[in-house]
């Protein structure tokens, strides 16, 4: 079973778990029976009248009356859509700030619009343009300020808590963080029994993703400076290549430094192929290094045949040994020499481990220019 199986699966059986269990304490009474914490997005009745009641308010119900009308007659557009939309209506700085937030060309916002933290606002106004302004910028990547801006409200307070919780994981999941996207899934999952389906699959690959989230050896700490990479490349495509960012780089860089040492522990100890940083447990016998299949002492008959530096199906080992000497040597290498040694040290590699061992080589390209001018 490839893996992407493996994670429709896993989301599928936590979607249907919790669909079931939702349906069993409702089948008890003939009316819907409420426990403690759980959130009911209002009727689309009641939204309405609210929404209107607030676009009165604003002076501008009769010129936009027909307007109104047409936004919530139409089935194809979400009870979020609508309210945001009547919000368009009624307030030009609104309507500007939701433009802007959905306009990939746009450069991100920075700060908190000032119109979500004004007190004078109505409550249900600044609550629900700060749910539809936090969706837009997630859906753009932009998860340091939507998860800044929902971070002002509770779910409690808006008209689609399922979706507050669903971005606000989203946001938190791509910030890498795991304990405050894990609380807000569970509470997607417990407290919102009408959640969509496709927000409860997501959720459950998001805790099934982040389970792997551990530094238990060397490939895993590589995941995590692939995800690390990863926030970086998303900053500097929101243009965002300032101090932040800048640090954020540096301690890749000292992550990458790290992990090669241990590496280079690894390859002195007496038992370098042994998880626990190279000394084997009592009785312990070193494996045999294996370019077979991971799990294995038998070794290939011949070399991984690609060009282009291996498929990424071998065992994803990284010769200790290999690395060490490449580094020394590093700046003393012609062009065509750093490349094949980069093809031959990461051939066995998945393609994302790969990449990150062939930045930290990038970096020492960079290191020894500036140092040979």
């Amino acid at each position: 079973m490839s893996r992407v199986t493996g994670l429709v699966c896993a989301a599928l059986a936590l979607a249907a778990f919790g669909v079931t269990a939702h349906a069993a304490e409702r089948s008890t009474s003939k009316k819907d029976t409420y426990t403690f914490g759980t959130l009911q997005a209002p009727g689309e009745a009641k939204v309405r009248l609210d929404a209107a009641a607030w676009l009165k308010e604003t002076g501008n119900y009769d010129a936009n009356q027909q307007a109104f009308d047409a936004l919530w007659a139409d089935k194809s557009k979400s009870m979020l859509d609508k309210v945001s939309g009547t919000f368009a209506l009624g307030d030009a700085e609104a309507a500007k700030l939701l433009t802007d937030a959905k306009n990939p060309l746009t450069p991100a916002p920075t700060s908190l619009p000032d119109i979500l933290q004004n007190n004078k606002k109505s409550l249900f106004f600044r609550a629900n343009l700060a749910l539809a302004y936090s969706k837009a910028l997630v859906n753009r990547k932009v998860f340091e300020e939507s998860l800044e801006t929902m971070k002002l409200f509770k779910a409690e307070q808006v008209i689609d808590p399922a979706s507050f919780l669903f971005f606000k994981a989203v946001a938190e999941h791509g910030l890498l963080l795991k304990k405050e996207a894990n609380e807000s899934i569970n509470r997607l999952l417990d407290d919102v029994p009408t959640a969509p389906e496709r927000y409860k699959m997501v959720a459950a690959l998001m805790l099934y993703d982040m389970l792997a989230w551990q530094d238990r050896n060397v490939l895993d700490k590589l995941a995590t400076i692939g995800r690390k990479m990863d926030g970086i490349q998303r900053r500097l495509a929101l243009e965002r290549g300032g101090k932040k960012t800048q640090k954020q780089q540096k301690e890749v860089v000292v992550r990458l430094d790290e992990l090669i040492k241990e590496i280079e522990n690894m390859s002195n100890s007496d038992c370098p192929n042994c998880p626990n940083g190279g000394n084997c447990p009592s009785g312990g016998q070193a494996k045999a290094p294996s370019n077979g299949t991971p799990g294995s002492n038998t070794k290939s008959s011949s070399p991984q045949a690609d060009s282009n530096g291996g498929n990424g199906s071998g065992p994803g080992t990284v010769d200790p040994k290999k690395l060490k000497e490449l580094t020394e040597i590093w700046g003393k290498l012609p062009a065509r020499d750093r490349e094949a040694g980069m093809r031959e040290l990461t051939r066995d590699m998945p393609p994302r481990y790969r990449e990150i061992i062939m930045e930290y080589f990038r970096r020492l390209s960079t290191q020894t220019a500036s140092s040979n001018p």
